[in-house]
């Protein structure tokens, strides 16, 4: 038996027969660019999340560069974040000419909110919370803190879409959010795909501007943009899948659940939070635990047939030296030493699951 950490192709095969029917009616439309299927997948999206304004975009990055220029970052703005990220943070923030400031994470491997004051100097523009791993962060003191030292909020919410926080989807707490859609996202195209989401009127509509070349409705050019539209046939696709979204995240969580209670009893292991954590609403993204004598763990499920990945190739942001990422992390540091990500997808069976558990208990068992 194996269980790949990911299987796009069984994810396809399951639903091939109408994926192949939308992707036909699109191409025999020839509607490629900005058409009302990513119109029609914007406004379900707003829905889903109850916000105001989606914006299709070509990828996560090019979404948080957006994001980012419409709230208004200048050259040398100090952007919060955490350690425990992505490099597309960190980079989306140099690439608008801000400087990229790391902070350290909690036990639940999300933001520490009591870190940022500390980090905050005259140059301190933005906060930047990512939600990751389908959880979202205490974004209440997050809020008040940015309220208190006038600080704008744009999150990374690349791997969150449904994750709520108090009822609140991620995504909709600041000036501005983004998701990926990237193809191993919880939602995800094939290819690269993004969304930037507000409420904010003037942040919407510099947005949409800015992912066009620049372009206004009237066709004039009147800003330096990008060419950063998402593709309406992911449009389409998307907007498929989004159909049964609220099942697929529902057996995630039903998978988070087996994973904890046939491991929960192993003191080498830290697991992630629950599903029915408090004022939480976790849509696992990923299945991330701490594992002692990780290295030897993933190398023994490797071998008896089980996919586990080290996110992010076990590299926090401040990790690449030649970037120079100023952070202050060591919880986020020690805790990278044993982080690792069972496979967490939908097309898992239960067999599989319980294949993963049995698996990691015969390790620590020996």
């Amino acid at each position: 038996m194996k269980v790949p950490f990911f299987n796009y192709q069984a994810l396809f095969k399951n639903d091939e027969a109408a994926l192949l029917d939308v992707i036909k009616d699109v191409c025999s439309r020839g509607a490629y660019i900005l058409q009302r299927d990513l119109e029609e997948f914007e406004t379900n999206i707003a829905e889903f999340i109850n916000i105001k304004h989606v914006i299709g975009v070509a990828n996560g990055t090019d979404g948080l560069i957006l994001a980012l220029r419409a709230a208004g970052i200048k050259e040398g703005d100090e952007v919060i974040m955490p350690t425990h990220t992505y490099i597309a943070t960190a980079a989306s923030v140099h690439f608008t000419g801000g400087i990229p400031i790391g902070i350290d994470i909690l036990p639940d491997h999300m933001m520490d909110p009591s870190k940022i004051e500390k980090a905050i100097t005259k140059k301190t523009k933005f906060l930047m919370p990512v939600q990751v791993n389908g959880r979202t962060c205490e974004m209440d003191q997050i809020i008040d803190i940015a309220k208190k030292h006038n600080l704008t909020v744009v999150e990374d919410a690349a791997q969150a879409l449904g994750s709520k926080f108090k009822g609140k989807a991620a995504g909709s707490f600041g000036a501005a959010g983004m998701f990926s859609l990237y193809p191993a996202k919880l939602l995800g195209c094939y290819g690269d795909g993004g969304l930037v989401v507000t409420n904010d009127d003037k942040i919407a509509e510099q947005v949409k501007l800015l992912r066009d070349h620049g372009r206004n409705e009237k066709g004039e050019v009147v800003a330096w943009g990008l060419n950063s539209r998402l593709d309406n046939l992911h449009a389409a696709v998307l907007n498929h899948k989004l159909k049964s979204y609220p099942q697929d995240i529902e057996r995630r969580r039903e998978i988070a659940a087996m994973y904890q209670e046939g491991l929960s009893d192993l003191e080498q292991l830290t697991l992630p939070v629950g599903p029915n954590s408090g004022d939480h609403f976790d849509v696992y993204q990923n299945y991330e635990l701490e594992a002692e004598r990780r290295d030897d763990l993933k190398k023994y499920l490797s071998d008896n047939g089980v996919g586990t990945i080290v996110q992010w190739a076990g590299t926090l942001i401040h990790q690449f030296k030649k970037l120079g990422i100023k952070a202050e992390s060591p919880i986020a540091d020690q805790m990278n030493t044993h982080f690792l990500m069972l496979p967490m997808h939908t097309a898992l069976s239960n067999d599989d699951v319980s294949f993963v558990v049995d698996n990691i208990r015969n390790f620590y068992r020996s």
